[in-house]
């Protein structure tokens, strides 16, 4: 049984396609097999390659003060 890298809900996307490549204005995906073609597309080629995905950003930390540490 393989386990799929960053978990099994990814949507596939020819933005981490191991066929595509990103083009200069980053608003397009150079695919060897389907010529240009925007980010969210995908075909039935579509091969997934981890290094291409950019993770989310971890959301901000909040601030805490001295107050919310001290025990009465």
């Amino acid at each position: 049984m393989s386990r799929k890298l960053y978990g099994k809900g990814i949507p596939p996307a020819c933005a981490y396609c191991r066929k595509g490549k990103r083009a200069k204005d980053g608003g397009c995906i150079l695919c060897y097999k389907k010529g240009i073609v925007p980010q969210d597309y995908h075909c039935r080629r579509f091969r997934y390659d981890p290094l291409k995905r950019v993770p989310k950003q971890a959301p901000a930390l909040s601030t805490f003060t001295e107050a919310d540490f001290k025990i009465d």
